[in-house]
């Protein structure tokens, strides 16, 4: 579905009743003054770069981006995944999401994570091999894109990652790590193994690897279209790496792979001051959370207390736990279940749960709220997610394309087909079916798409104009790297560079975590003496953002914990 940033506030309050002020007219910029794009690696920066060159499109470059990706960065993401893309036409000023998102297959039951105790089952056993892999969507999501948006030959796309996988691509540092943190579970993955040790040993960074198969497939599907990747030979590739997988072997079946389709997504649009804050809605939490925690905030004069204040930390750390506990109570697969959208960020819910925040003291329980439209539901304890990659471009006609990609964990499943590794996004899921009696939204069912945290974001002034795009990589701190960007970047005047960069405030079941090695080291102490719990520790973060500057030209911004770079054309 569209969104027109134009006129009244009506498109917005459909879907977005957290509005505080009309949005104008949009202000028209049918032609930008620069391009840009970023990515978690320079190798798929360039990529998007050769293509803005070539004269493609913002998502042109994104699906190039993408596709370098699959082969440099295989630990995140890739076409053996899904994703959420959030895109913004510069000259009809209309915003559109895509829900590229892996479903379960036709076999998968609500007990697939359930031991023979009638236990959960551990997570080190229910990832590695075939009950984790969801059909993939990243590509039919490509594909859809670029026939609403695209403006080269879809084979052109291609040519960047084929020449990484058939030439090769030294392998980096983080790749390196997540490799030889797997090493002892590759010894039951042989054929993944294969792909990416030297002469059956871990090789050392710098070295170089090709990805001969992958080539292939991709020249396959650049000829063919995404039919070559769902139908036919590869399409029984992959079913058979998950039927016959070395552990946890499943069924999943050709009919699977040919019946995905992507999803078409009302974006979930609400201020946060000035600014129209757009994300992803369902089957992602990133767009209602992120204005949850926007939402609980925006009473308190963040801006005066500004970033080195205990009290601001304080204030974010309680919305966050806040938000996060209506998100695994309410949120889930909207064709599965009612997801009270409406409700959820409704500036009298949200009034409501930030009146629940005391400046002077923490709570001592965050339990979810109940916003109008409820249906009786409980929650369960989401599962751990780390795999991940988000890349933005902008052209020089406007268009925007923010894009999270992943495959969940390192090298997801550790299954592999014609060189792409498959995802464990199954384990997204809550591994309890029922909790007290009543169904957990987040339950398994066959064709279901698991609850993800991915938030690509879209933000516009007052006049509807795009000036602030990010996303993240890291798992369920995905959610808080994009609000605490927004936070730094629109109330405390940090450039989008130094957005990302700012320490994160996280938690986990101990209570707050703080970023260590960062400027929220000093927090700890004073939120300490409010009654947190704190712990400081290091966060796998991955952020990318671009913004509109004042004299109208875009930059770049990459996160300087990652290789990532950001470049303009």
């Amino acid at each position: 579905m569209t969104s027109r940033l134009t006129g009244l506030l009506a498109p917005f309050a459909l879907i977005a009743p957290l509005a505080l002020a009309p949005v104008t007219a949009l202000a028209r910029e049918p032609v930008a003054l620069n391009a840009t794009v970023s990515a978690a690696d320079p190798r798929a920066a360039a990529a998007g770069q050769e293509i803005l060159r070539k004269g493609g499109s913002a998502t042109d470059a994104a699906i190039a981006m993408m596709l370098a990706l699959n082969v440099v960065e295989p630990h995140n993401s890739g076409i053996g995944g899904g994703g959420f893309l959030m895109h913004h036409d510069g000259a009809s000023g209309v915003l559109e999401s895509i829900d590229g998102r892996e479903t379960a297959p036709a076999a998968a039951r609500p007990d697939r994570f359930m031991g023979a105790d009638g236990k959960p089952l551990p997570f080190v056993q229910a990832w590695p091999g075939g009950y984790s892999v969801g059909v993939p969507g990243n590509l039919r999501m490509a594909w859809e894109a670029h026939k609403k948006w695209g403006k080269l030959p879809w084979a052109d796309l291609f040519q960047p990652a084929i020449r990484l996988a058939d030439d090769g691509f030294q392998l980096g540092e983080r790749t390196a790590t997540a490799l030889k943190a797997l090493q002892n579970i590759w010894a039951d993955f042989p054929e993944i193994r294969s792909y990416y040790w030297i002469d059956g040993q871990l090789p050392a960074v710098g070295t170089t690897l090709k990805n001969p198969p992958l080539a292939a497939l991709f020249k396959r599907i650049a000829a063919e279209g995404p039919d070559a990747f769902y139908l036919g030979e590869n399409a029984q590739a992959i079913a058979k790496a998950v039927t016959t997988a070395p552990r946890n072997p499943v069924p999943m079946t050709t009919d699977d792979l040919a019946n995905y389709k992507v999803k078409d997504r009302k974006p979930v649009c609400g201020h946060y001051r000035a600014y129209t804050v757009c994300g992803m809605g369902p089957a992602s939490a990133g767009g209602i959370t992120v204005l949850q925690v926007l939402g609980m905030v925006e009473r308190f004069p963040l801006a005066q207390w500004g970033k080195d204040d205990p009290r601001s930390w304080h204030v974010i750390g309680e919305a966050m736990q806040l938000a996060y506990a209506d998100r695994d109570t309410w949120l889930g697969d909207p064709e599965f279940v009612h997801v009270p959208i409406a409700g959820l960020i409704d500036p009298a819910y949200l009034k409501q749960r930030s009146g629940e925040i005391r400046l002077n003291k923490a709570l001592t329980a965050y339990k979810p709220g109940l916003p109008a439209g409820a249906q009786p539901r409980t929650s369960a304890l989401p599962q751990p997610e780390s795999g991940t990659s988000h890349f933005v471009a902008v052209d020089r006609n406007g268009d925007i394309a923010a894009w999270t990609s992943t495959i969940e964990s390192f090298f997801g499943s550790q299954l592999v087909a014609n060189g792409v590794v498959l995802n464990n996004e199954l384990t997204d899921f809550s591994f309890t079916p029922e909790k007290n009696g009543a169904p957990v939204a987040n339950r398994v069912e066959p064709g279901k798409r698991p609850l993800s945290s991915m938030s690509p974001t879209i933000v516009y002034d007052a006049k509807g104009m795009p000036i602030f795009t990010v996303g993240a990589a890291g798992g369920k701190t995905i959610i808080m790297q994009v609000a605490k960007a927004l936070i730094a970047h629109f109330d405390w005047g940090l450039s989008a560079q130094d957005s990302i960069a700012l320490g994160l405030e996280f938690f986990n079941g101990d209570g707050l975590v703080l970023e260590q090695g960062t400027s929220l080291e000093a927090m700890k102490g004073p939120l300490e003496k409010l009654g947190h719990r704190v712990t400081i520790s290091r966060l796998g973060l991955k952020a990318n953002a671009a913004e509109r500057t004042a004299d109208g030209h875009w930059i770049g911004a990459a996160d300087p914990r990652s290789p990532g770079v950001s470049l303009q054309e």
